[in-house]
């Protein structure tokens, strides 16, 4: 299957080689580096929830969950589109940045894009806090972007990858969420170390833990200052 885009594919990538050296290299950098950061700041929403409620936690769980959800349902639709690479589809194009990747390692939907799109919606659900989908919003779309400055991927590749990994993601924790929060409140309760570490206190037990260590520290203090 193709799609007339080929020329805002060239107009592009004829930018991205008319951009200084480091710009280049930046997005070789970024269009990889970039399910790095995505990765990093699902830790830190788990880490956050490990302290919030098993609701929270849920949600935080499921956002990486459900963006791997996404990209499986991407790498279904390469398998069916079995689109070309406009790296070498496309007919007077300037060489991509990227290497090419080989025959079989199809175009559309874009998965880096997919991963981007998912991780973005899903993180911003996990921190529940409106403010966290600017950050992540234009990061993935910086990420979509940089696919086809880098010329591995169609503009039309990279759109549906967004699109695609935001569906999925939303539909993954929304549906996913009510029985992933009871398995996180059971989870909480269990006797085994490792697995109280893995889910944390939760926000009841964490705040009475600070309320505690509160009143013991100024127990200590009107004691010394008798």
């Amino acid at each position: 299957m193709t799609f007339e885009d080929d020329e805002l594919y060239r107009d592009i990538t004829d930018f991205a080689h008319d951009t200084p050296t480091w710009v280049q290299h930046a997005a070789e950098v970024w269009t990889e580096a970039g399910i790095l950061l995505f990765g990093a700041l699902f830790v830190v929403a788990w880490w956050r929830s490990r302290r919030d409620s098993p609701h929270a936690f849920a949600t935080a769980v499921l956002a990486p969950v459900a963006t791997a959800v996404a990209y499986v349902c991407s790498e279904v639709l390469k398998s069916g589109f079995t689109q070309e690479r406009p790296c070498r589809a496309v007919a007077e194009a300037v060489p991509s940045l990227a290497a090419c990747p080989p025959t079989g390692d199809w175009s559309f939907p874009s998965n880096h894009a997919t991963i981007a799109g998912a991780s973005a919606v899903a993180l911003a659900l996990a921190l529940v806090r409106r403010a966290v989908i600017w950050i992540t919003a234009p990061l993935a779309l910086l990420m979509a972007f940089s696919r086809v400055f880098v010329g591995v991927h169609y503009p039309h590749d990279v759109a549906a990858g967004l699109l695609l990994g935001a569906v999925v993601a939303t539909t993954a924790v929304l549906l996913g969420r009510r029985p992933a929060t009871r398995l996180a409140e059971a989870m909480r309760a269990s006797s085994a170390p490792a697995v109280r570490w893995l889910t944390g206190p939760g926000q009841a037990t964490a705040t009475a833990t600070a309320t505690a260590t509160a009143t013991g520290t100024a127990y200590v203090t009107s004691h010394r200052r008798r």
